[in-house]
């Protein structure tokens, strides 16, 4: 990469690790540097009338500079906090050469830098706890300059909202709004709240192939891929349910797993094409045990990261004590869309659809019909939790009938702030009632439903095998994870959530230009002051004014290129015109 592509700050940069070689410093060393406390350790723990760590020894990024003569303060950040470093130059260049503190830490250290700092503690007049350094080490040196962001008094000032930004380069989110490395954190407790939660239990936690020869386990439209040592598709699982349920046909009575599913739909700010979802499987139990199973598992979750059941999420304060309110899903229609479903087919659904101004078209079945209704009319009132349960079968093709109505099934979702957070069964373990509800589905796609499920033959010989009663849950560990720390949407609580493609800036090839008379080595140049193709060169209205743009930025480049007449400039803008 040429200087001509870099920011004027890219170029100081480079150029000061050019000078820093040149001094006889590695800005990579390979050894490594001894950490001995954290920032958040000293600044928790020291004691000025104790006078301990007096020989600390901490690393991280340099993120203030206040020079003030022979002696200077810095900031430095590792994981866990910032803190104030005090630099004397006496301190760190003891000997008569005091390049290290005149020159290097001075003028070619820059914000971002990784140091490594010895010293001991002490508290100023003003009364910060800090480090005195007696030695710094450059451990590596940063080329492209950090987003200007102001800290005082713990506050920040200026923060980096910007979620393009934000979200395509999370490296540098994490560095400049600390409060974002909280989000995860807190992301990491809540799930080791929940596997503690399960291992208490007594229940294993397993694995099973993200791969899978059939998309099974749920309605959605797959990833697929090729294997060429097999000669065959295999598709990127949607869920992880039927593998989990053939572990409970093999013997386990209690599995779980965290994984990633991947779906090829729709981006908002509540999916993302690839998402954590927990699934777990209990034998000999049902969906009203799951109920009370899961009432505890989240106000655990919640009291575990929060030390209460009652937080804040967006405009509304949740409390997740438990017990949650329990609702139908044909009561709760009533309810909020004052219609009864109650035994209508079809095109009595789809009728109700249009009285209710809710689009449909004719793929949808009876199962989508009714979600559409229930996601329109009802969800938009949930706030509180809430237990939505015992929904109609033609929705719940893996769910076991009701026992006391079989066109309803055994199935709950939880519902907190509207929208979906847990999906539960009472399993269907019929063999012969699960081929039927496969076929069903299969009837749908044949219509043209995308997110039918297929039908997994060898999840039908397990089951004939035999599989004991039993009750499923799957938790989105993503839109749990938004609860807990009060986070609006999906890409806030993913590391690296799915982006579109970067823009590239178009630029017209090198031939087009040389025919137009510009000498190739101001190609780039044009490129870097924006004029990126004819049509833009051909558009100047100012001749004087690019010809000034192209020697300024000759000369304060240092490209020694052979500057442009402004004859010369008025001739490619014309040749471009033409």
């Amino acid at each position: 990469m040429s200087f001509i592509d870099l920011s004027e700050q890219e170029v100081i940069r480079r150029q000061a690790l050019d000078e820093i070689r040149q001094l006889g410093i590695d800005p990579y060393p390979a050894e490594s540097f001894p950490v001995n406390v954290s920032t958040e350790e000293i600044k928790r723990n020291f004691s000025e009338a104790e006078k301990n760590y007096q020989d600390v020894s901490i690393a991280g990024r340099l993120m203030g500079k206040r020079i003030m003569g022979s002696a200077s303060f810095a900031e430095i950040q590792d994981g866990k906090g910032r803190i104030q470093i005090y630099i004397k130059r006496d301190d760190i260049s003891p000997d008569e050469d005091a390049t290290l503190y005149n020159t290097v830490f001075k003028k070619l250290l820059d914000i971002g830098d990784f140091i490594g700092v010895k010293g001991y503690v002490f508290i100023t007049r003003m009364g910060e706890i800090t480090v005195h350094a007696t030695e710094i080490k450059l451990l590596s040196k940063s080329l492209k300059p950090l987003p200007v962001v102001k800290e005082k008094d713990g506050v920040i000032y200026d923060a980096v909202r910007d979620p393009e930004f934000r979200y395509r380069q999370r490296y540098v989110d994490l560095v400049v709004n600390p409060g974002v490395r909280d989000i995860f954190i807190k992301r990491t407790r809540m799930i080791d709240s929940l596997r503690n939660h399960f291992n208490s239990c007594g229940y294993l936690e397993v694995e099973t192939p993200v791969l899978q020869p059939i998309p099974g386990g749920a309605a959605a439209r797959p990833f697929v891929t090729h294997h060429n040592t097999l000669d065959t598709p295999l598709y990127l699982r949607i869920a992880n349910e039927l593998y989990l349920k053939r572990l409970i046909v093999g013997g386990f009575e209690g599995v779980y797993e965290f994984s990633k599913d991947f779906r090829n739909e729709g981006m908002d700010r509540m999916h993302n094409p690839e998402f954590t979802v927990l699934e777990i499987y209990v034998a000999y139990r049902d969906y009203l045990w799951m109920m009370d199973f899961v009432e505890d598992m989240i106000e655990k979750v919640t009291l575990d990261l929060h030390g209460t059941t009652r937080i804040t999420y967006g405009n509304h304060i949740i409390d997740f004590k438990k017990p949650f309110m329990r609702m139908t899903m044909t009561d709760s229609i009533r309810q909020y869309a004052g219609v009864d479903i109650t035994g209508l087919d079809e095109d009595q659904l789809r009728a109700v659809c249009g009285k209710l101004d809710i689009a449909t078209d004719l793929t949808m079945g009876k199962g989508k019909l009714i979600d559409r209704i229930f996601g329109e009319k009802v969800e938009p009132n949930l706030i509180q939790p809430v237990f939505i349960m015992d929904y109609p079968v033609s929705m719940s093709p893996l769910c076991k009938k009701h026992r006391n109505n079989p066109e309803l099934t055994e199935r709950f979702e939880l519902i907190v702030n509207t929208k979906e957070l847990c999906n539960a069964y009472s399993e269907l373990n019929d063999p012969l009632d699960q081929r039927e509800r496969f076929q069903e589905q299969l009837k749908l796609s044949e219509k043209g439903d995308d997110e039918a499920m297929y039908i997994d033959q060898d999840f039908l010989r397990a089951l004939e095998y035999g599989m004991p009663p039993a009750a499923g849950l799957g938790v989105g560990i993503d839109r749990l994870a938004m609860i807990m720390t009060n986070q609006p949407g999906i890409q806030d609580v993913l590391f690296f959530p799915q982006m579109r493609p970067e823009r590239e800036t178009h630029a017209d090839s090198r031939e087009v230009l040389i025919r137009a008379g510009i000498p190739e080595e101001w190609h780039p140049v044009l490129t870097k002051l924006g004029y990126n193709t004819m049509e833009q060169i051909g558009n100047v209205k100012n001749p004087g004014k690019m010809h000034q743009e192209l020697c300024g930025y000759n000369k304060k480049n240092k490209l020694q290129l052979q500057n442009p007449s402004l004859d010369d400039v008025k001739r490619w803008i014309t040749c471009c015109t033409t």
